[in-house]
């Protein structure tokens, strides 16, 4: 009788334990600590497609691989949404810069018609 009573404590205390442990993963709201950092590249990469569009240098896929990077991020791919959003701002860094390298941008006269 007294194991059996020993026993029963255990797995109650065992219980008790490993709900304790899914009650505080739950309370951090059990995400993964990526998600977070993925959403802020996604961010930084709408804000250079912005960025270079308001001087009409956003580049024809830069919009599509944003929104690429937010379904992989929904579906929990975050090595992928990650790699996207990088590439993303890239091409939002770039189009910028060569927008604006272009604004002064003179034909040479050899060149006119």
């Amino acid at each position: 009788m007294q194991k059996r009573s020993i026993i029963s404590t255990l797995l109650l205390a065992l219980l008790l334990a490993l709900g304790s442990t899914a009650l505080l993963a739950d309370s951090h709201g059990g995400a993964d600590p990526r998600a977070g950092q993925v959403e802020q590249a996604i961010n930084d990469a709408e804000a250079a497609r912005e960025k270079a569009g308001s001087v009409d240098g956003e580049w024809r896929d830069t919009a599509k691989m944003i929104e690429s990077a937010r379904k992989a991020l929904a579906a929990g791919e975050y090595d992928k949404a990650m790699k996207l959003a990088r590439e993303a701002h890239q091409q939002g860094v770039l189009g910028y810069e060569q927008a604006m390298s272009q604004q002064e941008l003179r034909i040479p006269s050899y060149l006119k018609y």
